[in-house]
């Protein structure tokens, strides 16, 4: 047991890291369970298309209407008691929702209530939860650590949640929200164990939330690294936004896989997430951030094209595979050198101004990837896909140069 808990949290990272490794995994556990039970419970109240599809969007607004303010406010405060105080908010509302549906007085519009706030708690729980870990473990283990994180996020928020949320939902369907509650209860308790050093702004230094904000995004404006970083999730994001949501479409009128094949080719992309985590160490080990950073831009990119020109099944599963492979190798490499580049006391705004461009290049891509698709064809998203990337690749390339450097040398 010993040996395995070595493995999997090396004695090294420190005590602090192993609570908040055990309080991530459940609570992706949580997250994982509410993909599955989320849509079934909104599917069950409503036959409108309009409705469900409001249900995904009300859940990705909390982040462009939250997620500076929540940065400004984890730079402010004391940051494990945010991630306690609104984990302890969010399962609240999952115990009334729970009640809800258990009482049989649930109605479409108490769950689209319910997903915004849970959404907008999910914010600031997230915003501050990715500053705790480079106040946790030495600069040079960032990497390691991140790869762990990622690893539990594949295996029970991508892999094992939805289908047990699913199961939960057959048995009963309040089932799946009160055992949420219960784990992301569960996940503030252990984050409360974690001692961090002192990091809020004194009492005396007094600044209004708009300057606070403006100053995160004046630093990320200068800093060559993260600018990158940001400027390229955001492109790169309409680009996947944009084919990614039509990809029920793809999977079942392109390839002809039905219902279970598309399930089977998020599930695949999860197995090869797991690989790529998996590995990170190995791979880090060999290649530099900033030229593993290349790779993934080019692997995306022809990813794209592989899509677009394929009507087979055979062939889109292993490029699923190795795509979930790329996305979760350059989702933990983009989270090192945020975090080895950024000042403890920015961490927050950063990581906000980075989420809005998350967020904001989905939105805009999958507008335009159903613009498309309705207008030449399921398969014009993929192809705007790769052209996009491509062209991007080649403007941005250079500027990757600038991610090897943060790699290489010390935060000052």
């Amino acid at each position: 047991m010993n040996r395995l808990l070595e493995t999997v949290a090396p004695e090294r990272l420190g005590r602090g890291f192993r609570w908040l490794l055990a309080s991530s995994w459940v609570s992706n556990l949580g997250d994982g369970i509410a993909i599955a039970a989320g849509p079934l419970v909104v599917a069950s109240l409503t036959r409108s298309p309009a409705l469900v599809a409001l249900a995904a969007t009300v859940q990705w607004l909390p982040p462009l209407i939250f997620g500076l303010f929540a940065g400004a406010l984890t730079d402010r405060l004391d940051r494990r008691l945010i991630v306690v105080t609104v984990d302890a908010v969010r399962a609240a509302v999952l115990a009334v929702l729970a009640l809800a549906v258990a009482t049989n007085r649930v109605s479409i519009v108490v769950v689209l209530v319910a997903l915004f706030v849970l959404g907008t708690a999910e914010v600031f729980a997230d915003n501050a939860s990715q500053t705790l870990l480079p106040m946790l473990v030495a600069r040079e283990d960032l990497a390691i650590a991140n790869a762990r994180l990622q690893t539990g996020f594949i295996t029970v928020n991508q892999l094992a949640g939805p289908p047990l949320g699913a199961l939960l939902f057959a048995v009963g369907a309040a089932l799946p929200f009160a055992t949420q509650g219960f784990v992301v209860a569960f996940g503030a308790v252990t984050i409360s164990r974690i001692v961090l050093p002192p990091h809020r702004r004194a009492a005396g230094e007094e600044s209004h939330i708009r300057q606070d904000i403006a100053e995160g995004v004046r630093w990320v404006r200068h800093h060559a690294a993260v600018r990158t970083l940001v400027l390229t999730i955001f492109t790169f994001n309409i680009t996947f936004g944009a084919a990614w949501s039509v990809l029920v479409l793809y999977a079942t009128q392109r390839l002809g896989m039905g219902a279970l094949g598309f399930g089977l080719l998020s599930t695949v992309g999860a197995l090869g997430g797991l690989v790529g985590t998996a590995s990170y160490g190995w791979i880090t080990r060999r290649v530099s951030l900033g030229n593993l950073m290349r790779i993934g831009l080019v692997v995306e990119t022809l990813t794209h094209l592989a899509l677009a020109v394929t009507t087979r099944p055979a062939v889109a599963l292993p490029v699923f595979f190795v795509f979930g492979a790329h996305a979760f190798v350059w989702g933990t490499t983009s989270i090192t050198v945020r975090q080895r580049a950024v000042p403890t006391e920015l961490q927050g705004r950063v990581g906000s101004v980075n989420l809005v461009g998350v967020f904001g290049g989905l939105v805009i891509g999958s507008a335009v990837g159903g613009a498309l698709a309705e207008r030449w064809g399921v398969t014009a998203p993929f192809w705007f896909a790769f052209v996009g990337s491509a062209v991007f690749v080649v403007l941005i390339w250079r500027q990757l140069r600038h991610i090897a450097i943060t790699d290489e040398q010390p935060v000052a």
